[in-house]
Order: C-alpha cells, then sequence, then structure tokens
C-alpha cells in the first residue's frame, strides 16, 4: 500500500503548513519502512523563499513532476498570488485527476477552490481567511474544526491543523495503529495551554 506524497511549493508558503505533514508521512516510513516516497515540487526547481524566510529545494518542476498519490497544498501569504497563477492552476488540476487524495493546509484551500475542486464540497481554511472561502459561495464552508474530510478532497484549517489531517489520512490508508506508532514516534500530544 506504498504512496506517493507530492508536496507543492511556492514562495510565501507558510513552513509548518508542510513540514508537519511532511514530518508525519515520513515518521510512517519510520513506522512501516517503504510505505512512503515524498517529494517537493514547485513551478521552477529551486530555491524556495517560504513565509518566514526558511529557503526550501523544490525537486521537481511542474513540467517534470511525477504522478503521485496524495497531493498536499500548504497556504501562506503566496496563496494570494498562487491562487490566480494559471501554471499552478492547472498543474493542480492535472495531479488531482490521478491522485487519490488531494489536500491542502491552511489558505492552500482557496488554491483548490480557484482550481474547481470545492464545488458542492465542505471546506476549512485558516480562521483569519473564513470569510475568503466562503465569499465565491461554492462550497460549505466550516468554521471551528481541524479539518474537513471529503473522500478524497481533504482540507484543514491553518498550519499546525496541518499535522492532525495527515494523521488522520494515514489512520485512513495504513491503520490505526500506524497513525497511532507515527504519533507516538513524533511526540504529538496537544494539550490545552497552559500559560495564563
Amino acid at each position: 500500500m506504498a504512496k506517493s506524497v507530492a508536496f507543492v511549493l511556492f514562495d510565501g508558503a507558510e513552513e509548518l503548513d508542510f513540514v508537519g505533514p511532511w514530518e508525519v508521512f515520513t515518521m510512517v516510513n519510520a513506522v512501516a519502512p517503504g510505505e512512503v516516497t515524498a517529494f517537493t515540487v514547485a513551478e521552477n526547481a529551486g530555491v524556495i523563499a517560504c513565509a518566514k524566510g526558511l529557503k526550501v529545494m523544490a525537486e521537481h518542476s511542474f513540467e517534470t513532476c511525477p504522478a503521485a498519490d496524495i497531493i498536499l497544498i500548504p497556504g501562506g501569504r503566496g496563496t494570494r498570488t498562487e491562487r490566480n497563477n494559471p501554471a499552478m492552476l492547472e498543474f493542480v488540476t492535472r495531479m488531482d485527476r490521478a491522485a487519490e487524495f488531494t489536500t491542502s493546509v491552511c489558505t492552500g484551500s482557496l488554491v483548490l477552490q480557484s482550481a474547481g475542486l470545492l464545488k458542492g464540497l465542505r471546506a476549512t481554511t485558516h480562521w483569519g481567511s473564513i470569510e475568503l472561502l466562503r465569499r465565491p459561495g461554492d462550497c460549505e464552508v466550516l468554521e471551528d474544526t481541524r479539518f474537513v474530510d471529503n473522500g478524497r478532497i481533504i482540507t484543514s484549517s491553518g498550519v499546525s491543523a496541518g499535522i492532525d489531517m495527515a494523521l488522520h489520512l494515514a489512520g485512513r490508508i495504513w491503520g490505526a495503529k500506524v497513525a497511532m506508532d507515527t504519533q507516538k514516534a513524533m511526540e504529538y500530544y496537544p494539550e490545552p495551554p497552559t500559560w495564563e
């Protein structure tokens, strides 16, 4: 049941939006070796400057990108450009046709929406962009939820919620034990805040 995961990057992508799910999916390999191949892709291969200054390498360009079982679109300020980028929208649409799952974190849902992939579905995004996602009226927008699973299209709310969404998807694909073992390996145990 091995799966490939394409992390779609762009300048201004929010780091934890993709690094959190990257950790989940690659940690699956630590608990179930050989199950995941993860790679990065952007419109042009090479260095991507993320929202908070982290620079990462996109291994593939849109032209050279192989098909993937899982597509992940992060959010961040760069989505305001990418949701109107014809190259991005064509790429996401093409990759979605061959993927088992197309997912977004945070305002990555705006890119999925612009590609026409959220029509008639339920979706979520970062709390600060709920009205932006709601404005076109093409999907039911849910607030105060970590992720929304429509079957093959899954959206999550902001930043750290991508970890929850990725663990959920790991459980769907590889079963509860793999998901729980992955969570344990990551030592990801969210707790209520302790500051006052």
